[in-house]
């Protein structure tokens, strides 16, 4: 199943990664790929905004893997990009992809080895306000998200 989304502004933005953090579970993946400014960390901020999360969330590209405890849930925030090359891949991240909270993977398609079962969204970069976020489910685990954002964001879905 695919849903592709049109985010006009920031706002719709982060009513899709708040729609999305309702129906998490421990051991959801969602896998994030975009260009650099698509707005992967902003996504990742306003889900985890959802999640509770108190402290400040920020893009880990320095760090690989940042992780918040604090929330409803775990989360775990991985940016796979300077692991393109397979560099640094062994590093442990199998143990908190699938674990006890929620993994958000930026640039997830440089570990795809590493993922199961991922839910992957595509972010692309319309202009400089607009982003089409296409949303793929290959797995029923993720049924109830999709249910979520048919019922809830029916407005900014584009149909093809």
């Amino acid at each position: 199943m695919e849903i592709v989304y049109l985010s006009k502004n920031l706002t719709d933005t982060e009513n899709l990664a708040r729609t999305i953090a309702k129906g998490l579970f421990p051991g959801a993946v969602l896998s994030l790929d975009g260009d650099l400014g698509a707005g992967k960390t902003t996504f990742t901020k306003s889900l985890a905004a959802t999640l509770n999360i108190k402290e400040k969330v920020s893009s880990p590209t320095f760090n690989i893997l940042k992780c918040y405890f604090d929330g409803y849930l775990p989360l775990y925030h991985i940016d796979a990009y300077r692991l393109e090359d397979g560099m640094n891949a062994d590093i442990g991240l199998e143990e908190v992809i699938e674990g006890n909270g929620v993994c958000i993977i930026e640039w997830g398609r440089f570990i795809k080895e590493l993922i199961y079962q991922p839910l992957d969204i595509k972010i692309t970069i319309l202009n400089d306000t607009e982003r089409e976020f296409k949303i793929t489910c290959n797995y029923t685990k993720y049924e109830k998200i999709m249910s979520l954002i048919k019922e809830g964001l029916y407005e900014n879905i584009i149909t093809r």
